[in-house]
């Protein structure tokens, strides 16, 4: 893989890396929250209002987590911070919306996230994305997301050579939502037929895990960084692509549902970290994939960033403050982290400091 442009630009350390975020990504991934929250602030139906507001609220981290692929690349930050907080924030938006939905109707959901396969095609038409529901009138906030995603990715130089990549981890996500959403008896059966359409894409995974894997958006925005490199082509693209999905996204997603455990529960939520016969086969699982993915990892360009990118999901997820309150969460989390290596350790104490300066 010939990414050599952009792997130079990498950084290759973890105090480096935090360097970048903390003097670059971490300001500007909250002023185009900020920016975007104002809109939202304006959206005339309460319940979209609501929910606009409170995903931004609640999964800030999301945004910041993603900021650090313009961290990799930060002569083009001035496109990937705002692509990756666009779409991120889509994301989110629409996870509020079907997991609160006063509907349970799987055309509903589906053409909600039609905005966001089109948010990653540049020449796509704005649509009506809540004509199935109840609540509407968003003033225009949906658009205003779909839009600034289109504007960016019109800025990538090599967009043309990930387009399918990306769209097809768009649409497999997009599935998932709909999947995981509809009435709670229909949910796994959806899931599982699902998973045997697709199961040659993730051989190793169970269907659970395949789920977690197509929740990510990180194989996304890996995606829209090498794009922003003149020399990727198709090649690297799917070099990229494999290195990510199902490995890497299935970690990050994994972690995210072991820490929701108890929030899932009271809201009756599906969650794929509740498919093993006990805790010491999710623990062994979890390693498992974290081991897959750091094999994926070794041969893309740079392989020490994306490795940091590893060690820093699971310091992310595992010093999250949802752990304290769970024992079951709290013993996995203590031997997924046994003979944590320093990078994942200095990554839990930048976790912490994160989180601290969001409330200041």
């Amino acid at each position: 893989m010939q990414l050599s442009t952009l792997a130079r630009q990498m950084p290759q350390t973890p105090i480096r890396l935090m360097y970048r975020v903390y003097k670059y990504v971490l300001p500007e991934v909250r002023a185009e929250l900020a920016r975007l929250r104002v809109i939202a602030e304006q959206i005339p139906d309460h319940e979209l209002r609501t929910q606009a507001i409170a995903s931004m609220t609640s999964k800030q981290f999301h945004c910041e987590g993603g900021g650090i692929y313009a961290a990799a690349n930060l002569q083009r930050r001035d496109v990937l911070v705002p692509l990756i907080v666009a779409l991120q924030t889509i994301s989110d938006y629409l996870d509020n919306l079907c997991d609160r939905s006063t509907s349970l109707d799987a055309d509903d959901f589906r053409l909600l996230h039609q905005s966001m396969l089109d948010a990653v095609d540049p020449n796509a038409p704005l649509r009506d994305y809540y004509a199935l529901r109840t609540e509407r009138d968003d003033g225009g906030y949906l658009h205003e997301l779909v839009r600034t995603c289109q504007a960016c990715i019109r800025k990538l130089p090599s967009y043309s050579a990930v387009q399918p990549y990306v769209t097809e981890l768009v649409g497999l996500y997009g599935d998932l939502q709909v999947h995981k959403h509809i009435v709670k008896e229909r949910r796994e059966p959806a899931l599982l037929a699902w998973w045997e359409q697709h199961r040659h894409l993730a051989p190793n995974f169970k269907w659970n895990e395949f789920g977690a894997a197509t929740g990510s958006t990180l194989g996304m925005f890996m995606l829209f960084l090498a794009a922003s490199d003149e020399g990727c082509g198709s090649e690297e693209a799917l070099q990229v692509r494999n290195g990510y999905f199902p490995h890497v996204c299935g970690l990050h997603i994994m972690l995210d549902y072991l820490i929701d455990q108890e929030e899932d529960r009271i809201g009756g939520d599906l969650n794929f970290c509740n498919y093993y016969s006990n805790q010491s086969e999710l623990v062994t699982r979890i390693g498992d994939i974290v081991e897959g993915a750091r094999r994926d990892v070794s041969g893309l360009p740079a392989p020490k960033f994306h490795r940091m990118v590893i060690e820093g999901l699971l310091a992310l997820y595992l010093s999250d403050p949802k752990v304290r309150g769970q024992k079951d969460v709290q013993l996995v989390s203590k031997r997924l982290m046994k003979k944590s290596p320093l990078t994942r350790l200095f990554f839990w104490g930048n976790s912490v400091v994160i989180r601290l300066r969001q409330f200041k």
